[in-house]
């Protein structure tokens, strides 16, 4: 049995959104967090329960600049390069959402699930 922290969110109105997902464990660390999750994974699904984005350790995404460059622009702090935190940067159409955020290897700990919208 593994544990599942899920978000819902919703983008509204008639024109998609590019959305910055953060799933943060290892950065914890740096804010005091003793018990921060190690290697945590996400998982982002639309209304119809598909899968459409998934990250583990964000820095191997192949945006992995662009992910720098938003989570500044927003006013996030950084991720550190090669951490096992995971982000996606996605393109959103109007609708409901929902992000998955586990332990990659089956470990539990605090994460902190991030969602920001980035102005067109």
């Amino acid at each position: 049995n593994q544990t599942v922290l899920i978000a819902g969110f919703v983008v509204s109105g008639t024109a998609s959104r590019r959305a910055l997902i953060r799933c943060v464990g290892p950065e914890l660390a740096n804010f005091g967090v003793t018990a921060a999750l190690g290697d945590p994974e996400l998982k982002v699904f639309n209304s119809a329960a598909t899968e459409i984005s998934a990250n583990d350790n964000w820095s191997s995404n192949a945006n992995a600049a662009t992910i720098v460059q938003a989570s500044s622009d927003l006013g996030a702090f950084p991720l550190t390069t090669g951490s096992n935190d995971a982000a996606v940067l996605i393109e959103l159409s109007p609708g409901a959402y929902t992000v998955h955020a586990r332990g990659n290897d089956g470990t539990v700990g605090t994460v902190l699930l991030e969602v920001y919208f980035l102005t067109n």
